[in-house]
C-alpha cells in the first residue's frame, strides 16, 4: 500500500522540471559548503579577515552582473536606498559568521546557519503578514531544540571544537539574523523585480560597505597577513563559490519558493562534515549527528506544512498599499496570456 502511494506520488510529481530544481537545490547547498569551508581554512591559516573575503565576493558580483545592467540601459525597478540596505545587513551577516570561524567549528557553524529559519518566521510574520499554521511554528521549535544540542556540544558536553566555540556560535547567531533579513528582502525583489538587478546591486552596496567598514576595523590586521600560495587560493575559492552562491540563490528562490530553498541548503550540514572528515581529519562528535537528525525533522515538518504564501505587501515604488506579492505561478499564467494574446 505504501508502496503504491509513493510510486503513484513519484509519478505524479517527479517531472524532469522537480529534478532540475534538485539538482539546482543541491548546487547552493555544495556551494554553501564549501563557502563555509573555504573560511574555516582561512582562518587556520591564521587570517583574520572576514570583511576581506566578502569584499572580493561582492566586487565580482558588481563586476559580472553590473556590466549586463550597464549593456541593458535600464532605470533601477527598486529604489537605490533598499539595495543599501539589503547590501549593509547583508555584509554583516557574512562578516559575523566568517567571524565566527576564529572561534568555532565548521560543523557547528553550518548547523547553527539553520537558525535563520526561525528569524525569516518571526520577520515575515512582522513585516510581511504571513501567517503560519502550528505544524509550522512546531517544526521551528524543534530546529531550535537541534540547535540547542549544538550549544550544548560546544559548552564542553561533546567538545565542539575552536578556540571559543559558545562566542563562535553567538556570532552564528547573530549573523544569522542579518542573513534573514537579507534573504527577506531579496525574496520580494526577486520575484517581483529583476533577478540581475537584484544581484548586481547587492554586489555593489555590499562591496562599498564592506570596503569603507574593512578601512576602520580590519585593515591593521590585513598588514601583518603572511600571503601565501594557500591563502590566496582558499580566497580564490571563497570567492568563486561566493559568486555561484549569490548566482544561484536568487534563481532557485524564484522557481521554487522558500520551501524547496530551506530543504535543498539543509544538506549543506552534511557536506561540511564529509568536508570535516575527509579534508580535516577530524572525529566529529555524536552529539552533532543527533542534533543533525533533530534539524533535519524540525525542517521536513516546517517545510510540508505550509500555508498559502501569497499575501499582500506594499510596493516599493508606487506606494500602493493594494498591490500584491505575486507568487510564481501567477507570474507565469500572466506571462503565458501575454504571450499567447501576442502569438
Amino acid at each position: 500500500m505504501i508502496s503504491t502511494t509513493l510510486n503513484s506520488w513519484w509519478r505524479n510529481h517527479a517531472t524532469l522540471g522537480t529534478l532540475y530544481l534538485l539538482f539546482l537545490g543541491q548546487v547552493v547547498s555544495f556551494v554553501l559548503a564549501l563557502m563555509s569551508f573555504s573560511s574555516s581554512l582561512i582562518a587556520q591559516l591564521g587570517v583574520d579577515a572576514p570583511l576581506t573575503q566578502s569584499l572580493f565576493v561582492y566586487l565580482s558580483l558588481a563586476l559580472v552582473y553590473g556590466s549586463i545592467l550597464i549593456y541593458r540601459r535600464q532605470q533601477l525597478r527598486v529604489p537605490w536606498y533598499w539595495y543599501v540596505f539589503l547590501g549593509f545587513v547583508d555584509v554583516q551577516g557574512n562578516y559575523l559568521v566568517n567571524k565566527a570561524f576564529q572561534f568555532s567549528s565548521l560543523t557547528s557553524v553550518t548547523l547553527l546557519d539553520c537558525w535563520t529559519v526561525a528569524w525569516v518566521i518571526v520577520l515575515t510574520w512582522i513585516f510581511i503578514g504571513t501567517r503560519y499554521s502550528l505544524w509550522q511554528l512546531f517544526g521551528a521549535a524543534v530546529c531550535v531544540v537541534g540547535l540547542g544540542l549544538v550549544l550544548l556540544s560546544d559548552a564542553g558536553v561533546g567538545g565542539g571544537g575552536g578556540s571559543k566555540p559558545l562566542l563562535g556560535d553567538i556570532l552564528v547567531i547573530a549573523g544569522t539574523l542579518f542573513f534573514a533579513l537579507s534573504n527577506v528582502g531579496e525574496e520580494f525583489c526577486v520575484k517581483k523585480k529583476d533577478r540581475v538587478e537584484v544581484v548586481s546591486m547587492i554586489g555593489v552596496f555590499g562591496f562599498l560597505v564592506s570596503l569603507c567598514e574593512l578601512s576602520i576595523v580590519e585593515l591593521k590586521d590585513l598588514k601583518s597577513v603572511k600571503w601565501s600560495v594557500e591563502i590566496i587560493l582558499a580566497f580564490a575559492v571563497y570567492t568563486l563559490s561566493g559568486v555561484l552562491f549569490y548566482t544561484v540563490t536568487p534563481f532557485v528562490l524564484k522557481l521554487s519558493g522558500a520551501t524547496l530553498f530551506n530543504l535543498s541548503i539543509l544538506t549543506s550540514d552534511m557536506w561540511a562534515v564529509v568536508f570535516r572528515i575527509c579534508l580535516y581529519h577530524q572525529q566529529v562528535d555524536w552529539l552533532y549527528y543527533i542534533a543533525f537528525a533533530v534539524v533535519v525533522i524540525g525542517l521536513v515538518v516546517y517545510s510540508t506544512t505550509g500555508v498559502d504564501d501569497s499575501v499582500p505587501v506594499p510596493t516599493l515604488e508606487d506606494g500602493n498599499p493594494n498591490t500584491q506579492y505575486q507568487l510564481l505561478n501567477d507570474e507565469n499564467s500572466v506571462s503565458g496570456n501575454q504571450s499567447s494574446t501576442s502569438s
